[in-house]
């Protein structure tokens, strides 16, 4: 059974269909990625998928389970996890309360128990900040777990959001334009993070890029979208070499 699958999604803004009739199936454990011209559409299925928007028409399916319409916090419940092309971290909280932050959809207390310092409070308190520094670990941010997010360098930055998304235990890890204003050096270090994400936490990821070296790197399909519409799906390596793809993102 596919990780996801999405059926003749439509979504129209003050009669301009910005996706139009979308369809993709992804692969568990897939590393797929999603690209095209500026204002093709990308984000905005993003959208859809998270439940910010919902569709006119269509279906999505999570490991076979119909989230159409959801909202955003039953989908990310549900299995789907995002980060944004403009980082959206608490930057006035520490390195260790934003993976925290994700945590607190699996691990609760009740708010009783929260002003009281009862001891659920602490045993769950405990449990999380074990969990957290588990996955900072992962991204080597362990040794700055109490800076402030918005002390980190940019490059680290984007692996604390990755590292937020995946405390949510998600099925599926949406990342919108992870390389966005970083070096060369700053992508290929990502691009090994990526690799290694997909492989320790067995995870699907569905990314949308502009940096075709990333891309052709280590996505092995490919949607492309112009105008809202499908253009053209398959292995990496053939859509990239599509002539219409070509002159999609380079004209005649």
């Amino acid at each position: 059974m596919a990780m996801l699958e999405v059926k003749n999604l439509d979504i129209s803004f003050g009669g301009l269909r910005a996706v139009d009739d979308f369809n993709m199936t992804i692969e568990k454990g897939c590393l797929y990625g999603l690209i095209g011209p500026n204002g093709a559409g990308k984000t905005t299925v993003f959208n859809l998928l998270t439940g910010v928007y919902k569709p006119n028409k269509g279906i999505i399916l999570l490991d076979g389970k119909d989230i159409t319409g959801k909202k955003t916090i039953d989908v990310n419940r549900e299995g789907i996890a995002r980060t944004f092309q403009n980082i959206r971290l608490f930057k006035d909280l520490t390195v260790l309360d934003n993976v925290k932050v994700g945590l607190h959809n699996h691990n609760t207390y009740s708010t009783l128990t929260g002003i009281l310092r009862l001891p659920k409070y602490h045993k769950v308190e405990r449990q999380m900040n074990q969990k957290a520094l588990d996955i900072l670990k992962v991204f080597d941010l362990d040794k700055e777990a109490d800076v402030l997010a918005a002390n980190l360098p940019y490059g680290k930055q984007r692996k604390l959001e990755i590292a937020r998304a995946l405390a949510t235990e998600p099925k599926l890890l949406l990342l919108d334009e992870p390389a966005a204003g970083m070096n060369p050096n700053e992508t290929q270090e990502l691009m090994d993070t990526i690799g290694f994400v997909r492989k320790h936490f067995d995870m699907t990821i569905l990314l949308i890029e502009h940096d075709m070296k990333l891309v052709s790197g280590i996505c092995e399909e490919l949607t492309v979208l112009n105008f809202g519409r499908v253009l053209c799906q398959g292995k990496t390596a053939e859509v990239l070499n599509n002539p219409e793809v070509i002159k999609a993102y380079l004209g005649e």
